[in-house]
């Protein structure tokens, strides 16, 4: 007798399961611990961006808009890249609006990548990296940033000779999540280095590029020409404005690469909701809320580590993003997995393994939390992790 197993198909994706963070969340939920696991916000946006959303609507802004955005909108894109970095993008070729930042990286990969091409991957890596690589026919080749005093950095000898013939592209990311490190001038040069007189792309994940600390620049790929020229790069409204749940982000890219990426991108989503783009556009005009937003996420992020500075946890550096990783091995000696999972069960307080972040989960003893949240939320968690 035929069952429904009979037509089910071979995994493309055999290895994937729940994500770490929906089954840390299900269980913050459960034990009513504070959740700084996942990466979101518990407070609002601007009540004047849902307003000017709104009014799109009632402005009759409903339906289809252009395939790679409204117009207006990637002009204003344009317009924020080349007064914070210097580089000009063409908004009518090289700019497109996208469901999120983790829709345009899989649609760089799929236009991208063929199969049996090789994808540096530095790990610990977001979590949608490796399985859209997969998707694409590549193969993920890995290479693991190192820990020391200073916290977690690329080791570029390492990078290079992960490089082979088959190399079509490198997956970078900064801000880093979940170590938060970002990358330095030497990090750039090295980088430009390895990828000169070679045919190799980059995906630059810059979704936290307005979350750099302590006087620091983001060094954006769109800073230097020699790499903006091989490079897509990746940014999200959801990050920047407090609104992850509305999932708008954009990839910008030289024309002969945007063709390629509008080519996939059109028959993945087609384009983005209309009224966002124009709610979206009509805030951006204001530069102050991505350019005081450092300041904004510094505080609490002092807020945090000033509370837990005396405690037994050791806090690795944090230059950027709103995640803060800590060393907990003068507390247990528990795996990563095990100690999360204690940690929001038995102190009430959610975190996500960093071991979670590797293709074979490495276990360094760290933790990471989310200080995206009200100060009452951290100061509730400060009180119950600084007991320990």
């Amino acid at each position: 007798m035929t069952t429904t197993a009979s037509f089910i198909p071979a995994s493309k994706l055999p290895e994937v399961g729940t994500t770490i963070f929906s089954v840390m969340s299900a269980l913050a939920a459960e034990k009513k611990a504070v959740n700084l696991g996942q990466g979101f916000p518990d407070f609002d946006c601007d009540p004047t961006l849902p307003a000017a959303v709104a009014r799109a609507m009632t402005d009759g802004h409903n339906q289809y808009p252009p395939m790679p955005g409204v117009a207006v909108f990637r002009e204003q894109i344009a317009a924020k890249i080349a007064a914070i970095y210097g580089y000009q993008y063409d908004p009518a070729s090289e700019i497109t609006v996208t469901a999120g930042a983790t829709q345009g990286i899989l649609t760089i990969l799929l236009a991208c990548v063929h199969a049996g091409d090789e994808v540096s991957v530095i790990e610990p890596a977001y979590d949608s990296y490796v399985p859209s690589i997969r998707l694409a026919g590549g193969v993920p080749v890995f290479v693991s940033m190192e820990l020391g005093e200073h916290g977690y950095s690329i080791p570029w000898d390492k990078v290079r000779a992960s490089i082979t013939g088959k190399t079509r592209l490198i997956m970078l990311n900064s801000p880093h999540n979940p170590t938060g490190s970002v990358l330095s001038a030497s990090d750039i040069a090295a980088l430009t280095d390895i990828v000169r007189d070679t045919r190799i792309l980059i995906a630059s994940d810059e979704v936290y590029e307005h979350m750099v600390y302590d006087g620091q620049r983001h060094e954006s790929l769109a800073r230097h020409p020699e790499l903006a020229q091989r490079s897509y790069i990746i940014s999200s409204f959801g990050k920047t404005y407090h609104v992850t749940g509305w999932k708008v982000g954009y990839v910008v890219a030289p024309a002969a690469l945007m063709a390629e990426f509008r080519k996939v991108h059109q028959f993945n989503v087609f384009t983005v909701n209309t009224p966002m783009q124009v709610g979206l556009a009509q805030y951006m005009a204001n530069p102050a809320p991505y350019l005081e937003l450092p300041a904004f996420y510094q505080r609490k992020r002092d807020l945090f580590r000033d509370g837990l500075a005396h405690s037994r946890f050791r806090l690795l550096p944090c230059a950027g993003t709103y995640f803060q990783s800590v060393d907990y091995s003068a507390i247990s000696d528990l795996p990563e997995l095990d100690f999360a999972r204690w940690l929001t069960s038995e102190i009430g307080v959610a975190a996500i393994p960093v071991s979670a972040f590797y293709q074979q989960a490495k276990e360094s003893g760290v933790v990471r939390f989310c200080f995206a949240k009200q100060d009452a939320t951290l100061e509730t968690a400060i009180a119950r992790l600084a007991a320990l």
